[in-house]
């Protein structure tokens, strides 16, 4: 039987829904120990139980957020509920604001679910819409209860912030926002000017941390998208995570951070709308599992903390084990150096339960447990003595645990969570000696080196404390030679156990590196450009991406290479052009870094019209002569090469584009050429009001044409725009770098990378039976669509 013959069979032997009749079973959404627990520990109101388990049953409406700090992006705003509505109901949509007031009203919540914003043909435009401006980082996917952790810490431009448990990346995403969001310029670019020749100026920074390896690149992916150089991600167990120095007025000091966002691993109870394979999967014994890696994680967060700082524990778990016992353990064990915030006058609208001050623990056949006392000696490995609310009522009133937020999923239409707030006052009182800092002079440099002896830093694990370093040792944070070098390789072997990938080193350039001088003559760059923090991911060879990181970031890594594992860092700036070399400057202009980058150029930029961009950016190669006059006349006498292609908005035209665009181009004999990514391209597209969505359906007409070469000018079909086109064969057009082109990533990645559960499940939930839970809500869709139609 040939395999057209098989294929023809097995389409015959499929059930009405196209599978097989003895595939996937439909997973029940019942679950009787869950519902004893929970209906028995009374954290649900009364009157409300029923209310709570049909939420519980209903698909998670898609919600989204619009990056805050990209003017591009709050431009872009008013066109959400405008896509969406254009052929359907209004109805469909409500704001956020209307119940956790996200700032500016940059947040949007629907009433569908996301697989009936994939399928349904009226929602097309706007699912289109979404993948597109989520790829370039103007949108990010996100459930609305995992915004308000970001929210509660209240950042600021100048904080060090750690995301301790940070993958996939959504809640960092959020902080990156925070960070340049109340800046005067949309971009970083001028704050890192302005922090270059101010030392008085502090940079904020975002340390993204994970301990899986592979889902640390989930974390880079999102990261990559909002093009801040102040961001690093890690890879660490984040309950162990090792204290990091910087350089302080010429002075190693620990790094304290200002924020500390802990989203701790859970067993996901709050998530059943979305993942539905925690109904047949829930048992206590997952709550009593993780709260140990719980506590310890929280209070490997607290340590790190500066004094006056901002903590927020949160997870995905309605579970009093993983919530409210976890913060009572930690602020007793704290003596008084923690407290909870009182965050009832923050974000207003929101509707919130307080933390519970009682509860009992129950293992998973059943047995009810109220005190530690009466859990016998062969269950005591399972459950531990935190576990269990304080006896003492004076005590237990002093942690004043109703100040904890619990948000329920029937109250707003959300997922279930759990979230705490925590100041700290005072050291740690096992940390109260604080570190030792030593200088030892190196007879073969002569100089002083810095280096750390942290006397008495302690790390608690379960706890007991554990010495991190013993009193009188000395560990030296970077070795001269390597500082002098300006290489940041990862740590050696004998120092950690890797996992994953080896990374390849971060090598900062030199101050008499020959490359720079070219680069900084063929763009006159401005003496005030911090030429110190580009930095090379290869040590020998040719230099072939050059990036930026800001100056926070760039003191991280020089004084912390040899203990941290660092992912990745830095924003692309350059990349090496071999065609340039011959036209003076061997490096071209990056789109992912040109707007942390203009304000230092101050040659080869061109001033173009609305109309030139259009032109620019939907079609491959044009002739100079399709640009405006203007545009035209200030290209003449200029060399080849790359270039800047600036568009600044004309007040007195409202209708159209209010803000400046920037965009990378290369200038050819006869033609130039906009190096755009794709998505980039049709998010600027869309903001002049060119309909991208009618242009997808013209490029299947006009597909066969294409192929026989035969359109002209109007078949330059937008939605095919692609950097991977071959440049043509007259045109002294450079090729593109490879890993470049592979940084395009397809819209089925983002599906899955960008929209991934930002809650973080336990190890008990294996991801497995993904395919199965989907096909298990086809019917719950169908009906969805179906009413939709009508």
């Amino acid at each position: 039987m040939g395999r057209r013959q098989r294929q023809q069979q097995q389409r015959r032997e499929r059930g009405p829904g196209g599978w097989p009749d003895g595939g996937y079973p439909e997973i029940v959404k019942e679950n009787a120990l869950f519902e004893r627990y929970y209906g028995e520990l009374g954290i649900i109101p009364q009157g409300e139980w029923e209310s709570f388990m049909a939420a519980l049953r209903e698909p998670l409406p898609a919600t989204l957020r619009i990056t805050g700090y990209k003017r591009h992006a709050t431009k872009m705003q008013w066109r959400v509920p405008f896509v969406l509505v254009h052929r359907f109901e209004r109805a469909h949509i409500q704001n956020i604001y209307s119940f956790i007031r996200y700032p500016e009203e940059l947040a949007w919540h629907t009433n569908l679910s996301r697989k009936v914003l994939r399928k349904s043909p009226q929602l097309e435009k706007f699912h289109h819409f979404l993948v597109s401006e989520t790829e370039c980082g103007n949108i990010s996917r996100q459930e609305a209860v995992s915004m308000i952790p970001p929210l509660l810490l209240n950042v600021q431009p100048h904080h060090k912030i750690l995301d301790m448990c940070a993958a996939p990346g959504s809640k960092t995403a959020q902080l990156i926002e925070m960070l340049h969001a109340d800046m005067d310029v949309s971009f970083p670019g001028k704050l890192l000017a302005l922090a270059n020749n101010n030392a008085n100026v502090q940079e904020g920074f975002v340390i993204a941390n994970d301990v899986d390896n592979k889902r640390c690149y989930l974390l880079v992916h999102q990261a990559k998208r909002l093009n801040s150089p102040c961001i690093m991600v890690v890879n660490h167990d984040a309950s162990s995570i090792p204290n990091l120095q910087i350089t302080v007025n010429g002075k190693n000091e620990i790094l304290f951070y200002d924020r500390i966002l802990c989203d701790v691993p859970c067993s996901g109870d709050g998530t059943m709308r979305k993942n539905i394979d925690v109904w047949k999967k829930w048992t206590t014994q997952n709550s009593l599992q993780l709260h140990g890696l719980q506590l310890r994680i929280a209070t490997r967060g607290v340590e790190q903390l500066a004094e006056g700082g901002r903590m927020v524990y949160s997870t995905c778990s309605l579970n009093p084990v993983e919530n409210e016992a976890v913060i009572a353990s930690l602020l007793e064990k704290s003596e008084g150096a923690l407290e909870l915030a009182d965050v009832s006058s923050e974000l207003p609208g929101l509707k919130r339960m307080p933390g519970v001050t009682q509860w009992k623990v129950m293992l998973k056949d059943g047995q009810w447990f109220e005190d530690w006392k009466d859990v016998p000696s062969n269950r005591q490995t399972q459950i531990r003595p935190t576990m269990f609310p304080l006896k003492d009522e004076e005590k237990l009133k002093a942690l004043h645990l109703e100040r904890c937020l619990r948000i329920l999923p029937h109250h707003q239409n959300t997922g279930g969570f759990f979230v705490a707030v925590l100041i700290k006052k005072s050291p740690m009182p096992w940390n109260k000696r604080q570190p030792k800092f030593q200088h030892k002079v190196l007879p073969e440099m002569g100089e002083r080196a810095p280096v750390a002896a942290e006397q008495g830093s302690l790390e608690t694990v379960e706890g007991h404390v554990a010495a991190e370093a013993k009193d009188g040792d000395s560990l030296i944070v970077e070795s001269v030679e390597s500082k002098k070098d300006g290489v940041c390789g990862p740590p050696p072997s004998k120092k950690m156990k890797l996992f994953g990938f080896k990374e390849d080193p971060f090598v900062f350039l030199s101050e008499d590196d020959p490359l720079f001088p070219p680069i900084q003559t063929f763009y006159a760059l401005d003496p005030s450009f911090p030429k110190m923090n580009l930095l090379t991911r290869t040590q020998e060879g040719k230099k072939r991406q050059l990036y930026m990181v800001s100056k926070e970031i760039r003191n991280v890594l020089l004084n912390n290479s040899e203990k941290l594992k660092v992912i990745n860092t830095g924003i692309k700036v350059w990349c090496r052009n071999s065609d340039g070399e011959q036209f003076g400057c061997a490096f071209r202009l990056a789109q992912e870094g040109i707007y942390t980058l203009y304000p230092f150029i101050n040659a080869r930029i061109i001033n173009v019209s609305i109309e030139d961009v259009k032109v620019l950016l939907t079609e491959e190669n044009p002739f100079l002569s399709k640009l405006s006059n203007e545009a035209s006349n200030q290209v003449k006498g200029m060399a080849m090469g790359s270039m800047v292609l600036k568009y600044e908005p004309d007040p007195n035209l409202p209708d159209t584009l209010q803000c400046s665009v920037v965009l990378c181009g290369w200038l050819g004999k006869t033609s130039i050429r906009a190096f755009v990514p794709k998505n980039e391209r049709l998010h600027y597209l869309r903001m002049m009001g060119v309909d991208l969505f009618k242009a997808k359906r013209k490029e299947e007409d006009v597909e066969s044409k294409t192929e026989a070469g035969t359109t002209g000018s109007e078949g330059h079909v937008l939605e095919e725009v692609d950097l991977e086109c071959k440049a043509k064969e007259n045109s002294q057009l450079p090729v593109q770098a490879k890993d470049e082109l592979d940084e395009q990533h397809v819209q089925e990645l983002t599906e899955i990378c960008v929209v991934e559960s930002e809650n973080k499940v336990g190890d008990c939930f294996s991801s497995s039976n993904k395919n199965q839970s989907t096909k298990n809500t086809e019917n719950k869709d169908n009906a969805d669509l179906s009413d939709l139609k009508h």
